[in-house]
């Protein structure tokens, strides 16, 4: 689904249509609190740490996730990705393998994290954490499930884009929020800002109440693979939440953008639209370039006529995190 215009509107200004529909933004308010209100269905003898956003749409919750999977490895931990399993037709619990599975299955975002450690999808929370458990995890971390209440959080990361910010301040339908900011705020332990150092600022200034909570500033960074981006002539497409960071982050490293094409999240990649893609880049004398979460959707076939740019997670101080890993560890090393 493409966001509509109006919810990125500045709070003291929604517009008509986030007036005209508050009602129905009142009773989704309603709903999600009811639902977040439910007490957990099972309690895993592991720490579990939630990855979530209070916003609809993309934050940069997965690279924060393949983060975690990373650090916490090197802390000698043997921690699992839960996802819902998001755009694939699973409903597990699956432990998501790469040979045999692939997105329409299992999800694209699930399968790029089984490139970090093991991996499971289901739409059954609390089973997918049972399941984890049998398997030997040490620690389970959500990717999203931040207003699931099926299992306690001992840790609750809230990830942000810093330059949408909460758009309009309104919730779905009325805005892009998935409940309150304020009741959000309340329930977690830690927000990872992503973007640019002003935007990040004007975040706090416009949202003060993520000052009652560590904040740790970061970006998602191009991984250093040797590939020669300067002057490169590139056909950049994505489906993700925010297509238009992929091709910022592109022209960054050098590469010359002669066309982009932005495609909704999680979409998936007919073979009609991919020859088209690829005949305009022929055209166009240029390569295709893709993000690692739309070349996971790709067919195998196609996936050499294109280059991925993958990105991580960069903290400009990683010592907040640790230190809030090491606390939800401690009882259980």
């Amino acid at each position: 689904m493409q966001a509509p215009v109006f919810w990125s509107n500045p709070p003291d200004a929604p517009g008509l249509a986030a007036r005209l529909l508050a009602p129905a933004a009142a009773l989704w308010r309603w709903q999600a609190a009811r639902r977040i209100a439910r007490p957990p269905r099972h309690r895993p003898q592991v720490p579990v740490i939630c990855v979530g956003n209070l916003t609809v749409g993309g934050t940069g919750k997965t690279p924060v996730v393949s983060a975690l999977l990373q650090r916490l490895g090197e802390k000698g931990i043997a921690a699992h990705a839960l996802s819902r399993g998001y755009g694939g037709t699973e409903q597990g619990p699956l432990r998501v393998d790469p040979r045999l599975h692939g997105a329409a299955g299992v999800g694209d975002e699930p399968l790029l994290l089984s490139g970090f450690g093991p991996a499971w999808i289901s739409r059954d929370r609390a089973a997918g954490a049972r399941a984890a458990e049998a398997a030997g995890a040490a620690a389970v971390v959500l990717d999203d499930g931040f207003q699931n209440p099926d299992l306690p959080k001992d840790l609750a990361i809230l990830v942000v884009d810093a330059v949408a910010g909460f758009g309009n301040g309104r919730v779905v339908p009325a805005g892009p929020l998935r409940e309150p900011v304020e009741r959000g705020i309340a329930r977690a332990d830690l927000v990872i800002a992503l973007g640019p150092e002003k935007a990040r600022e004007r975040l706090l200034s416009d949202w003060p109440a993520l000052g009652r909570l560590p904040v740790l500033g970061g970006t998602l960074a191009p991984l250093p693979t040797g590939m020669p981006w300067q002057g490169l002539r590139c056909l950049a497409f994505a489906g993700i939440g925010r297509p238009g960071k992929f091709f910022a982050t592109l022209e960054a490293l050098g590469a010359d953008i002669v066309a982009t094409r932005a495609f909704p999240d999680h979409a998936s990649y007919p073979r009609a639209i991919l020859q088209r893609l690829a005949a305009e880049a022929d055209r166009l004398g240029a390569q295709l370039v893709t993000t690692e979460k739309d070349a996971v959707r790709l067919p195998e076939d196609f996936r050499h006529r294109v280059l991925t740019l993958p990105v991580r997670l960069s903290l400009g101080d990683w010592g907040p995190l640790d230190d809030a890993l090491d606390r939800v560890l401690a009882p259980r090393k």
